[in-house]
C-alpha cells in the first residue's frame, strides 16, 4: 500500500496531502505489530477482537494517518498511530515481570491482573494522543477545518465525503499530555472504563495520570513507569532506524521528559540533593536555583541507568546541551552554559547550571524549599566574599613592646619570647603523605526483571554507604549487605512486597533454617529485623570479605 505524504502548506498546489483510507486499509499496513500484540495478549480469536482490536481500531479512527512529529520521530505518514502500537505492545510486554496488587490476596489478584494488563495496553496505546489537539491542524480540500475534540478524524472525512485531507503544524507548539484525557472518549468507550474500575477504584485513576500526566504522589505508578520506558524505547529504535531514510532527525529531543523526571526524583529523594544543605547539590538562592555541575548530571545518568532507559547520554556535555534546547536551563550567555557560584560554607567558585524556573525541580515538593538571603552567583573578577584567615595577635603585658612583625602560625608564638628556650633553626622534616585511598564506590547491579520500584529504593540504600553521602542506611554483615525492613517502608514500599521481589530474582541471602528471608542484626547498636541482600548484586564490594552462601544456606 502507497501512503501519500504531505507537506508543511496544505493549501499549496503541489502538496499531495493524505488520501482517506479506510481503518481497515490502515490496520492492515500494521498487521505485524498487531499479531504480536495478539500473541502477547494469550486470547482466543473473539475476546481479542472484541476487548483489544476494538480499541485498536477506534484509535486508527481518530489518529488516521496523523505523522507523530513533523520532522523527527515518527514523523511519515501513519506515524502516530504506529507509535501507539508499538508502545502499547511493549507496555503489555513488561507487565509480565511485574505484580500490581502485591498487597492483595490471591483471589483479587487473579481478577485484578487482566484489568491491569489492559490498562497499560490503553496507556501505552494512547500515550501520545494529545499532540492531536496541540501540534497539528487538518483541513479538507475546501479549508475547513477537524476538531479533534469533537470527533475522530475517520468519521469527519467519510461525513465531508473528503477523498483526502492536508496537515499543517501549529507553530511553536507546547507538549501538553493532559489534553489527551479529552481525546481518551473517542478511543476508549465508558463500557471499557467500567470493566477496568469493577473491583477496585485504583485502575482507572492510575489508567487517567498516565495519560494526562497527572501526578499521584501517595501511590507509586507501575503502569506509568511501563509505558515511558517503553515509549522511550520505541522512540530511540524509531530514530535509530530512520536515520538515513529521513534525513538528520532530531536526537535526544525526546528525552527531555525523562531528564526532567530524573532531576525531581532526586530532589525529592536523594541525600545529596537536599536544598542548600553543605555539600549539597542543589542550592536556592535569591538570583535563582543551581544545580552543582558535572556532579548533577552524573547522579541523572546513575539514576537512570538504573532504571535501564534506551538511548540516555552518559556525557554531561550532551545532557546539558539537551536541558538548554529544551529551555529546562538558561544559559549565562551564548560562550558559557554554565555558571559560577559560590553557595555558604564553599572554599572556592563552583560550576553550577541554572534552571529558568524553580518549579521545574520543586514540583511536588511540599513545602517547596526557601530561597536563601543572598545571591549565589560571582560576577568575574569580584573579590572572595570569604574573610581572609589571619592571626588574632595577643594581648601584650605590662611594659612590653609588642613585634610589628606579624607572628607566625606556629605553636611557639603563642608563648612570651623571654620564655622560650634559643634553639638553633633546624629545618623540619618533610614527610611525605600516605597515599590516598580512591574513595569507595558502590552501586546496584540488579538483574533486569526486579521490580523498578524496588530498584529504585534499594539503589538508593545502597548509594548511601558511598562517602559523603550521608547517614547509612543499610551495613554489610558476614554474609552480604543488611537492609532494615523499615529503610523499605521509608522508601514507601511494603516490606512484604520487597522481600517478594528480591527473592524472586534471587538477590537474597537465604537463611540456614529455610524458613522467611529476614535476619536480625545490630544496627546502630539496635536489634533490627531486615534482609540480607547478596553482595554479588552490588559492585564495589570486596566478595573476599564475605562468607557466601549458596542456593541452599550452606
Amino acid at each position: 500500500m502507497v501512503i501519500a505524504s504531505s507537506s508543511t502548506n496544505p493549501f499549496s498546489s503541489a502538496d499531495p496531502g493524505f488520501a482517506a483510507l479506510t481503518v481497515d486499509e490502515m490496520l492492515s499496513a500494521n498487521a505485524d505489530i498487531i499479531a504480536r500484540i495478539k500473541l502477547c495478549y494469550a486470547m482466543d480469536r473473539d475476546s481479542f477482537e472484541k476487548d483489544v482490536l476494538a480499541l485498536i481500531r477506534r484509535y486508527a479512527a481518530y489518529v488516521h494517518l496523523l505523522p507523530a512529529t513533523a520532522d523527527n520521530y515518527f514523523s511519515a505518514p501513519g506515524g502516530l498511530l504506529r507509535l501507539g502500537l508499538e508502545t502499547g505492545f511493549f507496555s503489555l510486554q513488561g507487565t509480565d515481570a511485574h505484580i500490581f496488587s502485591g498487597r492483595s490476596t490471591i483471589s483479587t489478584r487473579r481478577l485484578l491482573e487482566p484489568r491491569w494488563r489492559h490498562a497499560t495496553f490503553i496507556a501505552g496505546l494512547c500515550c501520545e494522543v494529545h499532540r492531536v489537539l496541540s501540534h497539528v491542524i487538518v483541513t479538507d480540500a475546501d479549508g475547513e477545518v477537524w476538531s479533534g475534540y469533537l470527533q475522530p478524524l475517520s468519521d469527519w472525512l467519510i461525513a465531508r465525503s473528503a477523498v483526502r485531507y492536508f496537515l499543517s503544524w501549529r507553530p511553536q507548539a507546547v507538549e501538553t499530555r493532559g489534553l489527551g484525557i479529552f481525546a481518551l472518549p473517542h478511543v476508549v468507550p465508558p463500557e471499557v472504563l467500567q470493566y477496568l474500575s469493577e473491583g477496585n477504584a485504583v485502575i482507572v485513576p492510575h489508567l487517567m495520570a498516565s495519560i494526562g500526566a497527572i501526578p499521584i504522589y501517595r501511590d507509586h505508578i507501575v503502569l506509568d513507569e511501563l509505558v515511558r520506558r517503553s515509549l522511550a524505547l520505541v522512540i530511540d529504535q524509531n530514530l535509530t532506524a530512520n536515520a538515513d531514510r529521513y534525513g538528520y532527525p532530531q536526537f535526544g529531543s525526546h528525552l527531555e521528559r525523562y531528564l526532567v523526571d530524573a532531576l525531581r526524583r532526586l530532589a525529592n529523594g536523594h541525600g545529596a540533593w537536599v536544598c542548600n544543605h553543605e555539600k549539597s547539590r542543589v542550592w536556592f538562592g535569591q538570583d535563582g536555583l543551581f544545580l552543582l555541575w558535572p556532579g548533577a548530571a552524573d547522579d541523572v545518568r546513575k539514576l537512570l541507568e538504573s532504571d535501564q532507559w534506551p538511548g540516555i547520554p552518559k556525557a554531561a556535555e550532551t545532557m546539558l546541551e539537551l536541558l538548554l534546547a529544551a529551555e529546562v536551563f538558561e544559559a549565562q550567555d551564548a560562550a558559557h552554559p554554565t555558571w559560577p557560584i559560590c553557595p555558604p560554607s564553599a572554599k572556592t567558585v563552583l560550576e553550577a547550571v541554572k534552571l529558568r524556573s524553580a518549579a521545574i525541580l520543586f514540583a511536588g515538593i511540599v513545602p517547596s524549599p526557601e530561597a536563601l538571603g543572598m545571591k549565589l552567583v560571582r560576577p568575574p573578577g569580584e573579590p572572595d566574599p570569604s574573610p581572609p584567615t589571619t592571626a588574632v595577635p595577643r594581648p601584650g603585658r605590662p611594659g612590653e613592646q609588642l613585634s610589628l612583625i606579624a607572628p607566625t602560625t606556629s605553636s611557639s608564638a603563642t608563648e612570651p619570647a623571654d620564655e622560650q628556650p634559643q634553639k638553633p633553626l633546624v629545618p623540619p622534616t618533610r614527610e611525605e603523605p600516605p597515599p590516598a585511598k580512591p574513595p569507595m564506590s558502590l552501586t546496584l547491579q540488579a538483574p533486569m526483571r526486579l521490580n523498578p520500584a524496588v530498584r529504585d529504593a534499594l539503589t538508593a540504600i545502597v548509594h548511601t554507604l558511598n562517602d559523603g553521602v550521608g547517614p547509612a542506611q543499610a551495613c554489610r554483615v558476614a554474609h552480604g549487605f543488611f537492609v532494615p525492613l523499615s529503610e523499605f517502608e521509608r522508601q514507601g514500599l511494603q516490606p512484604t512486597m520487597a522481600l517478594r521481589a528480591l527473592a524472586e530474582v534471587g538477590m537474597l541471602v537465604p537463611t540456614s533454617s529455610g524458613g522467611p528471608p529476614t535476619h536480625t542484626c545490630d544496627f546502630n547498636d539496635t536489634p533490627t529485623v531486615g534482609t540480607v541482600v547478596d553482595p554479588r548484586f552490588i559492585a564495589g564490594f570486596d566478595l573476599g570479605g564475605f562468607t557466601l552462601r549458596d542456593a541452599g544456606g550452606h
